[in-house]
């Protein structure tokens, strides 16, 4: 399993995303789409926010089920193979579950286009997001980017190797419902005519609590990436050390604790700090606030960051599952 996750990424690097049609995850959105009708179906007046939560819940409870259900017997199933198919085929299994190079390309191609105008580059920012962004700026163009990068760091890659090397294939693939269901259902107020405040409830909590290690775990990757390269190029360029005090670290907390969301500002502030960056979402938060604004060469640094941060956190995940075979060897 150790080898799997390094080759899945591999796979990731070489071929990117299958096709729609053959997608894990996309079939994920199909099944909450379709479930859509029952969780608003026709109800009483009376009791009717209780309803309508308890109708997402079921539906959520349902759907993961069924998606872990699956994900352990393609597990099983593969552990009766030769071991070198057994690690190739894992893999091709856990790929879809991560999503790095397709998150650094459209990234990286936010200033490719604002390199060509602002309207370009507003319109590759939707990609990414959900907000208006036809009413932004360049720097809030940046800055959109950057928050999309380091929040999907967590999302795409390193909370799915975190529950792949706790729980294997199942893990990975129940984060990937609970956080594809989050963003779908996961809205307060109005999203498509229909009010997902409870409806979507039950997901946006499960994501909370899957994704609360893992985001924590990421800001700490990022911290590790940046350490690495302070040593590799930036104390012989007299660059500062990053971070490096327990103030800078206790001022992470207290930024991560400015947004919304009690997991997508942990790795969000953590980049504003290491890039000495200023990250807003107008109305809603301002991460470092003392930071410069966001400027043309950020997004590169940014993703030399989180490549760096995806390649520990592999390798974090590849020892995790190493070890528990290494202790009962050394104990026999």
């Amino acid at each position: 399993m150790a080898l799997a996750v390094l080759l899945a990424l591999a796979i990731d690097q070489i071929w990117g995303e299958p096709a729609a049609r053959w997608h894990p995850v996309v079939w994920m959105g199909h099944s909450l789409q379709r479930l859509q009708a029952w969780v608003f179906r026709q109800r009483q007046p009376t009791a009717a926010t209780r309803q309508i939560f308890w109708r997402g819940a079921i539906a959520w409870c349902v759907l993961a089920l069924c998606c872990v259900v699956l994900a352990w017997a393609i597990e099983r199933g593969l552990q009766a193979l030769p071991w070198p198919l057994y690690t190739v085929l894992l893999a091709l299994a856990l790929k879809p579950m991560l999503a790095w190079r397709m998150l650094r390309h459209e990234v990286q191609r936010v200033e490719l286009a604002l390199q060509q105008s602002l309207a370009q580059g507003q319109q590759q920012l939707a990609r990414l997001v959900s907000r208006d962004t036809t009413v932004l700026d360049a720097t809030q163009v940046r800055e959109s980017a950057l928050e999309s990068l380091a929040e999907n760091l967590n999302d795409s890659v390193i909370a799915p190797l975190f529950w792949f090397a706790l729980l294997g294939l199942p893990g990975a693939v129940l984060y990937r419902f609970a956080n594809t269901a989050d963003a779908m259902w996961g809205y307060i107020g109005l999203r498509g005519e229909r009010d997902w405040t409870w409806a979507g409830k039950w997901a946006a909590r499960s994501d909370d609590v899957l994704s609360y290690i893992p985001a924590r775990l990421t800001a700490l990757l990022l911290l590790v990436s940046a350490w690495l390269w302070y040593a590799a190029v930036g104390k012989r360029a007299g660059h500062a050390m990053p971070m490096a005090s327990l103030r800078a670290l206790g001022e992470l907390r207290l930024q991560a604790g400015q947004t919304p969301s009690p997991n997508g500002g942990w790795p969000m502030a953590c980049m504003a700090m290491l890039l000495d960056i200023r990250l807003s979402k107008p109305g809603v938060y301002v991460l470092h606030a003392s930071g410069r604004k966001a400027g043309a060469g950020d997004i590169a640094q940014a993703v030399r960051l989180a490549s760096t941060a995806v390649l520990c956190g592999a390798l974090l995940a590849s020892v995790s599952l190493l070890l528990p075979s290494f202790a009962i060897r050394c104990c026999a």
